[in-house]
């Protein structure tokens, strides 16, 4: 199917957004279907709630944690809307209320109970750790504290028990750091945890095909701009990659190391460890931008302690929470990040054995989640959620 760059534009500015995809279950599992999406708190605007601020509210993330706040009914009490000094003044309307964005001080924290930050890392080293002093707990979607051993590196349907100590201010706790993972690490992890609790991951290969979405909105609204300059024949303009987007892929933009890995794949190594408290676990990730403007795609390849055969994997992905299977061989049908930009659900595919490993000890999938949503702004929501 041919997909034109308005379509992709509807995918990127749609305020609209579906808590779940809505699929068949796959054709090969036998086992009863168990997905249910992660539980939801239906309160909204209520005076009990606790009291939010978003940090970077102008971003795509940072507008996206709006979108997920009002999708998913999130219980506050008052919100505050914080940016740069340029942003503050300006008027933004949440939920039928109209607010003025707030240029982000060490006083914007007080009286704040949850903070979600996504205003990049240097910010959020220089004003976490103050909304923590004044008891906030910050949700942070940064690289800034995700290492830091005591701050817990979390994704809800995957490592819980990470944050279970902290807890609400007002309810015998006090401000805390949580970090949000990379939007590859939390893609991946979804489908790849639940075959893990299973049978054990002891190797895992990832290639990843990541969205202009991962680097924001300027990069996003540059693809769109240079899709249209190139075939109008016209020199595409090249501010946030340095080189031509549309209609090509190249390395991910982050830092190469002197071991030749980049900074994102890096982060996939040690945050897959942390998050799965296991040191020993080997992995390897070479990861690419596509010309796509939002959602990640991924490809796997997962090596197992014990066996475990495709059929079984496939049950146990039907049944895991935030996961939709796309599976369906027989129309060649499997995830693209079209089917779940704007979507909760991180979708599965191509899961099949590894002909290159004996013994079923080896697999094969394909997987699809949308960077802004579940790779960032949801993630950090349902993390927030299991504070309440």
């Amino acid at each position: 199917m041919q997909v034109t760059a308005s379509a992709h534009r509807v995918h990127l500015f749609s305020p609209l957004s579906s808590p779940a995809l809505s699929l068949p279950s796959a054709k090969h599992c036998r086992c009863r279907n168990r997905n249910a999406a992660a539980t939801t708190v239906r309160m909204g605007l209520r005076e009990d709630g606790p009291s939010v601020a978003v940090v970077g509210v102008t971003g795509a993330v940072g507008q996206e944690f709006l979108r997920v706040l009002s999708d998913r009914d999130f219980p506050y009490r008052n919100i505050r809307l914080l940016a740069s000094r340029r942003s503050a003044g300006k008027r933004l309307t949440f939920e039928d209320r109209e607010y003025t964005i707030e240029e982000l001080r060490p006083e914007s924290f007080e009286g704040i109970d949850i903070a979600l930050f996504s205003a990049g890392g240097s910010i959020s080293k220089e004003f976490g750790p103050v909304a923590v002093e004044r008891g906030s707990i910050v949700v942070d979607n940064s690289s800034a504290f995700r290492m830091v051993p005591e701050v817990p590196l979390v994704i809800p349907e995957v490592n819980p028990e990470a944050m279970a100590h902290i807890k609400l201010k007002g309810r015998s706790g006090k401000g805390a750091l949580i970090a949000n993972p990379n939007c590859s690490t939390i893609i991946c992890l979804m489908a790849a945890t639940p075959l893990h609790r299973h049978a054990k991951v002891v190797r895992m290969v990832v290639s990843t095909y990541q969205a202009a979405s991962g680097a924001g909105a300027a990069a996003m609204e540059e693809l769109l701009q240079q899709t249209h300059e190139v075939l109008d024949g016209k020199q595409p303009t090249c501010k946030i990659f340095k080189q031509q987007y549309a209609f090509n892929l190249f390395s991910h933009n982050a830092a190469v190391l002197s071991n030749g890995y980049n900074e994102e794949e890096i982060k996939l190594v040690k945050e897959t460890r942390k998050i799965w408290n296991d040191m020993d676990v080997k992995v390897t990730a070479t990861c690419i931008r596509v010309p796509v403007m939002r959602a990640h795609a991924e490809s796997v390849n997962l090596q197992f302690e014990k066996p475990l055969d495709e059929d079984t994997a496939r049950c146990i992905l039907e049944g895991a929470a935030g996961v939709a299977v796309i599976d369906d061989r027989e129309s060649n049908h499997f995830p693209t990040p079209l089917d779940v930009s704007n979507k909760d659900d991180v979708a599965v595919g191509r899961i099949r054995q590894d002909l290159s490993q004996d013994g079923n000890l080896g697999l094969d999938i394909f997987v699809c989640g949308d960077q802004i949503r579940k790779g960032a702004a949801l993630n950090a929501i349902q993390i927030a959620e299991k504070l309440l």
